[in-house]
């Protein structure tokens, strides 16, 4: 598998199953996906209604072989098929886990299983798996800083938690990987590095599916609902369906059922969730175009930032904001400010005789037209804020992409948020003119 070919080594896209763009190109013939076929039917799964293909914006995925119903299952996987922690357990390293003291967590038996069998190479029976793992992610934790500087303020604080918290996970387990050397030859530093615990990080993170496991004595009592599931984890994104994913505890399968029909030869998509392109892109390294979840985030320093300079009792008013959890999810969405966003504003922007009304505010109702008008100005000017800096960003990403070349897939990542973000701001801005129309 060559490199970026992952499923969160590429920028989605939003696809219509309607849209003639969507029709894929046969990969089944490639020898990895040969290989993965075997070792699947090995272990007692064979697809019929699915074959790995390449499409056009969303890369390698699912094509559907037939037309899909609502309500058909599209993937049932044996659980011989999937990587959990039971699979850890039952390994070599079974015997190590069990030693080590505290416990790890399910999370850390997971990558290190990863890197243990992605280091074994030909030896590993999970070899066919291993190879069409993406080799590189494009998680935050693994931008270069001077690509992580590029994003929007919430997402860039996000970003660097990302890196800080997977960097500590590392150093935290050190001294359990030393406890591993009498399995490997090599230094265990060298085949348990910083880079490789992240790339399995990042394998866990973007690919596992949801399914929990009773807890064992030799791991922390974390919740472990974690597994990586090959060949469903092909399976891309679309907002647009409805699917429900589950362990069917009487077939001992994985199943995935749609509630959203697919045309033949089309891309079959599941739904992570109705999650915005922030949340998509930290967690799983891609941005959905035309995401109906997307957003823009307004942190609170931007929220005071354009208010009159007459206005009062600016630190009570940020208090109450706190205190009832209206500082945080304000946002500019496709339809405009959205009611959290205008009600933080127009308590704001209470006049001072205005003042005792704050509750009412808070429940939504109207206080004066010289409230509404008001906060509808700041509204604006926040607005106009947000489009001037993400041109000012996209400018600076244009020059990048001519002088960092190494950089232009992590560069295109950026700019596609921003170039979603200013569409966002756009609406937005259009929207709320139409509103201050009313009071002009």
């Amino acid at each position: 598998m060559k490199n970026g070919g992952g499923r969160t080594s590429r920028i989605r896209r939003r696809k219509l199953f309607t849209s003639s763009e969507s029709r894929g190109v046969n990969e089944s013939y490639k020898p990895e996906f040969i290989e993965l076929k075997k070792w699947l039917k090995d272990r007692r799964f064979e697809d019929t209604t699915l074959i790995p293909a390449h499409f056009p914006g969303t890369g390698r995925g699912l094509m559907s072989k037939t037309s899909l119903q609502e309500g058909q299952t599209i993937i049932s996987l044996p659980e011989s098929c999937l990587l959990t922690t039971d699979t850890v357990i039952r390994s070599y390293l079974g015997a190590y886990i069990a030693k080590w003291q505290p416990p790890p967590s399910p999370l850390l038996a997971l990558c290190t299983f990863l890197v243990s069998e992605k280091h074994a190479g030909d030896r590993s029976p999970w070899k066919p798996y291993l190879e069409v793992l993406p080799k590189a992610y494009t998680c935050p934790v693994c931008l270069e800083p001077e690509v992580v500087n590029l994003l929007p303020n919430p997402l860039k604080t996000k970003a660097w938690e990302q890196r800080s918290h997977v960097w500590e996970f590392f150093s935290s387990s050190r001294g359990f990987f030393s406890s591993l050397q009498p399995l490997f030859s090599e230094a265990v530093e060298t085949i348990f590095s910083y880079r490789a615990l992240r790339w399995a990080w990042c394998a866990v993170n973007t690919r596992a599916v949801y399914m929990k496991r009773p807890p064992l004595l030799c791991l922390s009592p974390e919740p472990d609902t974690c597994a990586l599931a090959p060949y469903l984890d092909l399976l891309n994104h679309s907002p647009d369906v409805q699917i429900k994913a589950a362990f069917n505890e009487e077939t001992r399968c994985y199943e995935i059922r749609t509630a959203t029909r697919c045309g033949k030869h089309k891309e079959v998509f599941i739904c992570y969730g109705p999650h915005d392109n922030h949340r998509l892109l930290l967690e799983y390294g891609f941005v959905c175009v035309s995401n109906p979840h997307a957003c823009v985030y307004v942190s609170k320093d931007i929220l005071v930032k354009y208010l009159p300079s007459t206005a009062k009792q600016m630190n009570k008013k940020i208090s109450i904001l706190e205190d009832h959890d209206f500082i945080e999810n304000l946002t500019f969405g496709w339809d405009g400010p959205s009611w959290r966003l205008l009600t933080a504003l127009k308590l704001l922007c209470l006049e001072a005789e205005e003042f005792t009304c704050w509750k009412k505010v808070l429940l939504g109702e109207i206080i004066s037209d010289t409230n509404e008008k008001a906060s509808l100005d700041v509204a604006q000017k926040i607005c106009h804020y947000f489009i001037e800096e993400t041109h000012a960003v996209l400018r600076k990403v244009s020059r990048m992409k001519d002088e960092e070349v190494a950089l232009m897939n992590q560069l295109t990542l950026v700019e596609t948020l921003r170039t979603e973000e200013l569409k966002i701001l756009q609406a937005s801005a259009k929207a709320l003119t139409t509103l201050q129309t009313a009071f002009s």
